[in-house]
């Protein structure tokens, strides 16, 4: 099998495997490409990371490169946490545990889970656009990992799930959470709610580990480091 690197991982997945936008975003590099620029702000040397929303695996991947880090990483799409195990693999990243499934507050219920040609449009939102088809999936309370597993920094990128998780878990010793936000999903009240939610809990906004739609919130003040000036508009 051909692979592909990007943003130099090793990325062992052929055209069929992914859709016309996802292959053309991979082969320009564009795939998650701020948020593997700012991934590094977000994650430090020896964090324990739980990662929701992993995709085909590659911030994973990076997260995992960064030294002495433990992850735990989560994938609600069968298919695609196919790919991820594979990118994993082939990057010989053995401090990963690999999950398909989700996490959110509160009780295990069952979700309705859309699958959708473009990968990263797949979410428990059936409003979000046309879909190719449905899985039922048993969540599991995302608190208790995070105490089971001793988390110290929370990764998501999960299509506007986000925001009821956010408001609703409590986040035990979470100290660093970096995510996309999806505000064509819930609007600027969804982002001033998140927000609140997250001051409530110790957290604030970290403009030297945020830009654009990729945001980190933090509780810890680290030294203040930013982007290079020529990377400020």
């Amino acid at each position: 099998m051909a692979s592909l690197t990007v943003h130099g991982i090793k990325v062992p997945v052929e055209p069929q495997d992914v859709s016309p936008v996802i292959w053309r975003a991979l082969q320009s590099q564009s795939y998650e490409a701020k948020e593997a620029k700012w991934i590094f702000r977000a994650v430090k040397a020896r964090d324990r990371v739980l990662e929701l929303g992993s995709g085909i695996g590659i911030i994973t991947a990076l997260i995992a490169k960064i030294p002495d880090v433990q992850v735990w990483a989560f994938e609600a799409n069968p298919a695609t946490a196919e790919l991820a195990k594979r990118v994993i693999a082939a990057n010989d990243l053995d401090n990963v545990k690999y999950s398909q499934g989700l996490l959110t507050a509160g009780p295990p219920r069952s979700f309705t889970f859309y699958v959708r040609r473009d990968l990263w449009m797949s979410s428990t939102d059936k409003d979000q656009g046309p879909y190719e088809r449905e899985l039922s999936i048993v969540s599991a309370n995302i608190d208790r990992f995070i105490t089971d597993h001793r988390i110290n920094a929370l990764v998501m990128d999960i299509e506007g799930s986000e925001k009821e998780l956010l408001q609703d878990a409590e986040l035990p010793g979470v100290e660093r959470i970096f995510l996309e936000l999806h505000d064509h999903l819930y609007g600027l009240d969804g982002i001033r709610n998140i927000t609140l939610a997250l001051a409530e809990k110790g957290f604030a906004y970290d403009p030297r580990g945020s830009r654009g739609p990729c945001v980190l919130f933090a509780k810890n003040d680290g030294p203040r480091e930013y982007e290079d000036v020529e990377d400020v508009a």
